[in-house]
């Protein structure tokens, strides 16, 4: 039976952009505009992380010819450099023009990446991204989208709560099973976030935070007790009262979409209104 140590692989992977810090090819690329350099598919992510570390510049921003391409090399690269250091910028799973909203966790992630890039201490040392992703028209307000942040001991107004993250686009429900959905039963607001792998629970006494924990969607029982939760919106169009406004405007020049007007002038969230994006940013 052979036994493969891999954290001894991991750090012997780590340590091969480091061996590409004298490489001619690499160097010759930093400051420059339209340098080129030819490498080997095998050896890319190494590369990359290597032109990343010799760059003083945050981030770097790797553009893939697919969705495919871009998350294999975004896992390739967490090998090699910090995972915290390594952002994927997914892609839009609809088609243009679809009826079809993408799913809340994408939409979740990509506000994330846009968030992380609006202030150097936190902006990722490497952005990968496909083609697709990056011509991906944003939302009006969306570049400037900032997470809600909920701490344990907080002192907060659970009306509020819930109206920043209903104009987030989450779903009021009465019991939260999905990403994008959020409840309130009593003095408990439960809410699975956009980029969550699991829902959170957060329990006030008064106006105070009393308790923040994750929980089970399946017995809806408290688990994992947390300091702090960081809650992206769970859609890209934000319905602002700019964006209302000018959905209101749309019912008289463009007639022919009266109906998705009107609902999205009422500021409702439906399947598909992210389709309605490029009026809205006229």
């Amino acid at each position: 039976m052979t036994v493969v140590d891999t954290n001894l692989n991991a750090g012997v992977l780590a340590s091969l952009p480091a061996a590409l810090r004298n490489d001619a090819a690499l160097t010759s690329l930093l400051g420059t505009v339209d340098g080129t350099v030819a490498v080997p598919e095998v050896a890319r992510a190494v590369a990359i992380a290597a032109l990343a570390e010799l760059s003083g510049r945050r981030p770097i921003v790797v553009a893939c010819p697919t969705s495919t391409l871009a998350s294999q090399l975004a896992d390739d690269l967490t090998v090699l450099v910090p995972a915290d250091e390594v952002a994927l910028f997914p892609a839009w799973e609809t088609l243009p023009f679809e009826r079809v909203s993408p799913s809340v966790e994408t939409m979740g992630r990509r506000l994330e990446v846009l968030w992380r890039l609006q202030d150097e201490s936190r902006t990722p040392r490497i952005v990968v991204a496909s083609m697709r992703a990056l011509l991906q028209q944003l939302g009006p307000d969306t570049p400037s989208v900032s997470p809600v942040i909920v701490r344990k001991g907080d002192t907060l107004d659970p009306d509020e709560l819930l109206r920043a993250l209903v104009n987030g686009g989450y779903r009021r429900e009465e019991l939260v099973e999905h990403r994008g959905e959020v409840a309130k039963r009593g003095a408990i607001i439960d809410v699975f976030p956009s980029t969550a792998d699991a829902p959170i629970r957060i329990d006030l006494w008064g106006d105070e935070v009393d308790r923040l924990t994750t929980f089970s969607v399946h017995d809806q029982r408290s688990d994992v007790d947390l300091d702090e939760a960081v809650i992206f919106p769970a859609r890209e169009l934000v319905l602002s009262d700019e964006v209302r406004d000018r959905a209101r405007s749309l019912v008289a020049s463009e007639p022919w979409g009266r109906e998705q007007w009107e609902r999205l002038g009422e500021g409702a969230l439906f399947d598909g209104m992210e389709s309605w994006l490029p009026w809205l940013t006229a």
